[in-house]
């Protein structure tokens, strides 16, 4: 299967995931899951992610087989897609900050290091009957910078809706030293990835996809 020749549900309200697919030509139809991202902390970070992109793809499915999508459900096959990003180093996890004060005290810890930008992905390709749940991760170099910049930054607002409080392809990329892995990853959605595992599925279809 290839991704470009199949309907497309992104059940992500992410700004950033939409941008990735659309700038790939790929035009979804966006579904935001209503479920909690609450994280168990004895789980690895990839299983993490994993875990969060299975729940928020199961209550998008759900939502579908409700009728609660705000349009009207593909017929045939398509794929739902749902993921989840978080950032790692040194044993924690890093969501989204919620103040002024956890962002500074976040870019901070990543300043001059290497951290981990992980994602997970739950392919849910309705019709055929296959499902598919994978982990992405990318090793991400900081540069130093000062604590002016970083205040300045922190009050732009841009830390705020993003895991480890900022964006690579945002105004802190340019202390992005290097990344080993894949640019894709650390915005969001491992598209390249994605279209791999993809390329691998020959299941035949079963019925309307519904």
């Amino acid at each position: 299967m290839k991704l470009n020749e199949l309907k497309v549900v992104l059940a992500s309200g992410s700004p950033r995931r939409l941008e990735i697919l659309e700038g790939d030509g790929i035009e979804p139809l966006v579904l935001r899951p209503g479920c909690s991202e609450d994280i168990h902390l004895d789980l690895s970070p990839a299983q993490t992610v994993m875990a969060l992109a299975l729940r928020k793809g199961l209550d998008a499915e759900k939502l579908l087989a409700e009728g609660k999508a705000p349009f009207e459900v593909p017929d045939g096959p398509f794929v739902i897609i749902s993921s989840d990003t978080i950032v790692h180093k040194d044993g924690k996890i890093y969501g989204k900050p919620e103040s002024s004060e956890e962002a500074a005290a976040m870019l901070k810890s990543l300043r001059s290091a290497c951290h981990q930008v992980y994602s997970g992905v739950f392919l849910n390709i309705k019709g055929t009957g296959v499902r598919l749940l994978f982990c992405d991760k990318t090793d991400v170099y900081v540069g130093d910078f000062t604590d002016e910049w970083l205040n300045a930054y922190v009050h732009s607002g841009e830390p705020f809706d993003k895991a480890g409080g900022y964006a690579i392809q945002g105004a802190f990329g340019c202390n992005i030293d290097h990344i080993e892995g894949a640019y894709d990853n650390v915005v969001g959605l491992p598209l390249e990835k994605i279209k791999r595992m993809l390329e691998g599925v020959t299941a035949a279809p079963q019925g309307s996809g519904r």
